[in-house]
């Protein structure tokens, strides 16, 4: 009996011995311009962690749609070890994760993760901006975890930005008392405060101020397209990641100052809060409930002469645009075919009716672009017009705005690996990225390519976080290949290097366009599908 107790008393000992060392963090603290910050050294990867660091006082009470206002100086050690609150939104995107604590309007805190040793310094930065139409996410989501980057000798930084109607609500006495006469953008204000806050603090994480690359995926990649052009951006960034997404019409294009306020105060009039003062008197459960029962997608994107003095193309035509490297690309299947089909079967004849509806004076010219014989091929072109239609189109305009406008390198991509089965049947994909519960005998098509989101977690090399597939030594080879590609790019401007498959920029000779497909066998091809882009390009007035 007695041998037999000890036996178990050491089993114990063991297990206990084992729980203990599930945690390899040491407190760690570091010095930035506004106080002393404390986080986590996990000694088991060898990177520090730092979450929930504020770079802009609260935007609450007199500063909610204002500008981000500067953090006040703090004493003492501020703890940030867990994620802040994220902004205050929906759940518009169910398959969004998050490991936030709640949401509030306090939200404009930032993350650090960084492989620095005490005396490294000059380490290239990633700031990546999260997806979700400006209406959702947060910068605790797992895919968008830096850790794996970190690992490959860069400094990740994630921050929280403003949404819906907190992030980009104009109104005429908004506009009154700022002091560049304008409003909305505040969402992309905070990124830009973001922005600077590296700029002055990141060398105390090892990491080089003039080495600072953004990137984003959907709404935040349409930021990377906004941050480009806007001049408050210029000198903050050395490099651009896009994936998928470009604020170009139709794809979140902004609108006139006029026309934001007007939408701005009918909104409130009709809420019964036509005023400033009484729109700062609610509350935050008060204004979330009047914007989500007003069921509006958010706000628009504004021309306010202070972010944005003028749409994508004209800015860019005008070389006006941060003229740094950029690497930019879209998946192979956006959005499945019935957002273009509206329910109606795969057959030819649908098809055709479909174009002749959207384009009437031009649907024998479509109909040679999108091949349509066969319910097979009129999946695939409707699947294709859908996405070029909600992203890929202005995605691929702001690559040739881009090319043709600046003697940076830009570099193209065509994301197509299909993903993996889901481990848990009872789940589907969603279309922010995640997987929600299905309905009961629902079917699940077969893909035709790779959805909207679903490249971000191989990217940023966090296929482990994501538990819900079923994830192979393919996936695992491709994440690795991605994951590559972004980490030499923020280091050098050049994807390329060691046994990659080369990636050669897109040429300023208009004769071939060359990209490269991302998928389990990685190559460069030339692109068939230009002419596509040159119908949408004037059928949306881009020229």
């Amino acid at each position: 009996m007695k041998k037999l107790f000890l036996t178990c008393m050491i089993h114990l000992g063991f297990i206990a011995i084992g729980s203990a060392q599930n945690n390899n963090n040491f407190a760690v603290q570091t010095k930035i311009a506004n106080g002393t910050i404390e986080g986590n050294y996990d000694t088991k990867t060898n990177i520090q962690k730092y979450f929930g660091i504020p770079f802009a006082q609260a935007p609450v009470g007199n500063l909610r749609w204002k500008a981000p206002q500067a953090v006040i100086n703090w004493s003492g050690v501020k703890q940030t070890k867990t994620f802040s609150a994220r902004p205050m939104q929906a759940i518009v995107f169910g398959d969004m994760n998050s490991r936030s604590e709640g949401l509030s309007e306090d939200c404009l805190y930032l993350n650090v993760w960084t492989p620095a040793s005490r005396n490294t310094k000059d380490l290239p930065v990633l700031v990546y901006f999260y997806g979700g139409g400006n209406v959702a996410g947060d910068a605790s989501e797992p895919r968008y975890d830096g850790e794996a980057m970190a690992k490959k000798g860069i400094v990740v930084v994630t921050c929280n930005y403003r949404l819906n109607i907190f992030g980009n609500f104009a109104h005429p006495e908004l506009s009154a008392e700022a002091t560049y006469k304008a409003s909305g953008n505040y969402g992309y204000l905070d990124q830009v405060a973001a922005l600077q806050w590296v700029q002055k603090n990141i060398a105390a994480f090892g990491g080089n101020p003039k080495k600072v690359t953004i990137a984003g995926e959907s709404a935040g990649s349409i930021s990377v397209s906004y941050q480009m052009a806007s001049p408050l951006a210029q000198g903050l960034i050395a490099g651009a990641i896009g994936e998928s997404g470009a604020g170009i019409n139709p794809t979140m294009a902004p609108v006139t100052l006029a026309e934001a306020e007007k939408i701005g105060l009918e909104f409130a009039q009709k809420a019964g809060v036509p005023t400033l003062k009484q729109l700062r008197a609610l509350t935050s459960r008060e204004v979330y409930e009047i914007y989500n029962e007003s069921k509006r997608f958010g706000f628009p994107v504004v021309l306010d002469n202070y972010f944005l003095n003028d749409y994508l193309p004209q800015t860019f035509a005008a070389k006006k645009q941060a003229q740094v490297p950029l690497l930019v690309g879209w998946n192979s299947a956006e959005i499945p075919g019935q957002a273009f089909m509206y329910g109606m079967p795969y057959t030819s004849e649908n098809f055709i009716k479909r174009v002749k509806t959207e384009y009437p004076d031009s649907h024998e010219e479509v109909l040679k672009l999108f091949p349509h014989a066969t319910p097979e091929e009129v999946e695939i072109s409707a699947t294709a017009m859908a996405a070029d239609r909600f992203i890929a189109y202005s995605t691929w305009k702001w690559a040739e705005l881009h090319r043709h406008n600046s003697e940076q390198p830009v570099y193209r991509y065509l994301y197509s690996k299909l993903r993996p089965e889901l481990i848990d049947n009872s789940l589907t994909p969603g279309l922010a990225g995640g997987t929600l519960k299905s309905a009961e005998n629902a079917a699940k098509p077969k893909a035709v390519g790779a959805p909207h989101a679903c490249e971000i977690e191989y990217a940023m090399g966090n296929l482990p976080l994501i538990k819900e597939f079923e994830w192979t030594a393919n996936d695992f080879k491709v994440s690795e290949t991605m994951s590559d590609y972004f980490a030499n790019f923020i280091k050098t401007g050049n994807p390329n290097g060691g046994k990659l498959p080369d990636w050669k920029p897109l040429s300023k000779d208009l004769k071939t366009t060359q990209v490269i497909v991302i998928d389990t066998e990685t190559k460069m091809i030339d692109s068939q599908i230009e002419a596509r882009y040159e119908f949408f390009d004037r059928a949306y007035k881009n020229k």
